[in-house]
């Protein structure tokens, strides 16, 4: 149980499809007993089906527990996405580096009792076929127009593929946001840290998705796809073992540093 003077955030990995959600609503309400959390974050991207999100699937997940949801490259496949993006409060930002002009917010000021978190989403650049702007900058963009708010907790959620650039993000924002975790890969990695300047941090938090597959789609279709170098549509499981990777970060609210970061890995059959 966290300490009360402290803020606290489940923030988890990206959720993969039909299977994905069901493993949230199994293991949600007991994370958030086992943890007491202020708030809990997920990645929304793949909710529907592995590609994008659609009303239903997002309010399935958000009446299962998760408080609030970033995004990435796929959030605009599924035409609804601009709705809830655009809407006057919404619970799911996109990155903040899409061109101006794009719809949606790429960040959010949450009020939690009586403390401020400001989180903010961030894709990288090296891999991806979309023309993002540049997220160094995007960041310091932001925490420079919420230089005159007292905040308490800075969360930052980088969408990236190659770990050399979320490591970089990671140490430019060394001391000057709370948590940099990553999402994308929906492989967990096992560098969780805080960073010298009190930077809580970790490459990659991992997927809520079938354990048994390939980045939580079925195994068979991607061999048949590296074999034989033709184009298949992505099958997404939905049963099986689920794998469920998030962190628990502690973040002290006077200093936003990082108290304490650690994984929170879980199994559940679906």
């Amino acid at each position: 149980m966290p300490d009360k003077t402290s803020l606290s955030f489940l923030i988890v990995g990206d959720i993969e499809g039909r299977v994905g959600r069901t493993a949230v609503a199994k293991l949600m309400p007991q994370l958030r007993q086992e943890l007491n959390p202020s708030l809990v974050i997920a990645n929304a991207e793949n909710l529907a089906h592995g590609t994008g999100i659609t009303t239903k699937t997002l309010e399935e997940c958000h009446q299962a527990g998760i408080d609030f949801f970033t995004s990435g490259n796929h959030i605009f496949r599924k035409k609804e996405a601009i709705e809830l993006l655009t809407k006057p409060e919404p619970i799911v930002i996109r990155p903040a580096n899409y061109p101006e002009g794009t719809p949606g917010q790429g960040h959010r000021l949450l009020t939690i009792g009586t403390k401020q978190v400001l989180i903010i989403n961030l894709n990288g650049r090296v891999f991806f076929q979309e023309d993002f702007d540049c997220p160094f900058r995007a960041l310091d963009k932001i925490l420079d127009e919420y230089k005159s708010t007292t905040l308490n907790a800075i969360i930052v959620d980088a969408h990236t593929e190659a770990t050399s650039e979320i490591i970089a993000l990671g140490w430019y924002a060394d001391g000057r946001v709370s948590v940099v975790s990553g999402t994308h890969t929906h492989v967990p990695t096992a560098d969780t840290r805080i960073l010298d300047q009190g930077t809580g941090y970790v490459s990659d938090i991992g997927m809520v998705g079938a354990r048994d597959s390939v980045l939580g789609v079925d195994k068979n279709v991607i061999i048949k796809k590296f074999l034989t170098q033709q184009p298949f549509a992505h099958d997404i499981p939905e049963h099986g073992i689920v794998q469920f990777n998030s962190i628990f970060v502690e973040v002290d609210p006077k200093t936003t540093k990082t108290i304490s970061i650690k994984r929170i890995d879980r199994e559940v059959e679906v």
